[in-house]
């Protein structure tokens, strides 16, 4: 499923095709994804000025001048494609805007979603509401996480999936961002201390941003907006890598591959310790 370099790569994609131009028209093609589309979407969407494209954890919305604002996840094999030509299959929304470009929503295996809310009342949408900080924006520092971590048992992994944590980080990122901090995943966060959690939020923003250069991470499904691949597969330091050497410099260790909560944790037993 898309993490947040993957969506914030491509609601820059989009953002030069859509931002201050008009949805000339929009074809639903299906009546819903994951949940059923609004009602009326595509009167709710035609003739109407996208005024702003952004990104909230792993959501892409674009605030409309009727004011109201599309609510778009991705899912596990959604896309948002720039392109011409006939609809193809999959494309589910398609949307012709003013000066010709054609943005299709197209999401083979239908876990993605479309919806549309009040702009003024985001904050209290089903899917938003109780989203933790964004990892790369200000309030997002040590201080906020020494408080959230206190006396708490929760494996660091799961704790910093938890959007209501910190929004928009999934699986791999974390398990890239725990590898260069050199924290065990499973460590409770109560034992951090102050100087890991220090310095594991910078290191959680510099993989983001790594990532968000290189285009995000293409294992499967995901594309960019304009149908080219991510790129920060290729540096890796644990994800997918069990049973290769560690990456890190002098390091001896192999990466090993545990399950927690259900989801694959790639770890160097070697360099992350938990003491």
């Amino acid at each position: 499923m898309p993490e947040l370099p993957e969506v914030e790569t491509v609601m820059r994609g989009l953002a030069p095709a859509m931002e201050g131009k008009r949805i000339a028209r929009a074809d639903i093609r299906r009546e819903g994804l994951r949940w059923p589309f609004p009602e009326n979407l595509s009167a709710r969407l035609e003739g109407k000025r996208v005024q702003r494209l952004r990104r909230r954890a792993k959501y892409i919305l674009a605030d409309l001048d009727s004011g109201e604002s599309a609510i778009i996840h991705l899912g596990m094999s959604g896309r948002m494609l720039i392109g011409a030509g006939e609809p193809a299959k999959h494309d589910h929304i398609v949307l012709d805007m003013e000066g010709g470009t054609r943005i299709a929503f197209n999401d083979a295996r239908r876990f993605g979603m479309f919806d549309l809310a009040a702009t003024d009342a985001l904050d209290s949408h089903r899917m938003l509401a109780g989203i933790g900080p964004e990892p790369l924006g200000n309030t997002f520092d040590a201080e906020y996480l020494k408080a959230r971590f206190t006396g708490r048992k929760t494996p660091v992994k799961s704790a910093l999936l938890d959007q209501k944590t910190v929004a928009g980080l999934g699986n791999i990122y974390v398990c890239e961002a725990l590898w260069r901090a050199r924290i065990d995943p499973r460590l409770p966060v109560g034992k951090l201390g102050a100087a890991r959690i220090e310095a594991l939020v910078p290191t959680i923003r510099d993989v983001l941003g790594e990532a968000i250069d290189a285009g995000g991470s293409s294992l499967k499904d995901y594309r960019q907006a304009d149908g080219e691949l991510g790129y920060f597969q290729h540096a890796f330091a644990v994800y997918g890598r069990e049973g290769e050497p560690c990456k890190s410099e002098g390091c001896s260790g192999i990466i090993k591959r545990i399950v927690q909560s259900g989801r694959s944790t790639f770890l160097c037993p070697h360099c992350q310790q938990q003491a």
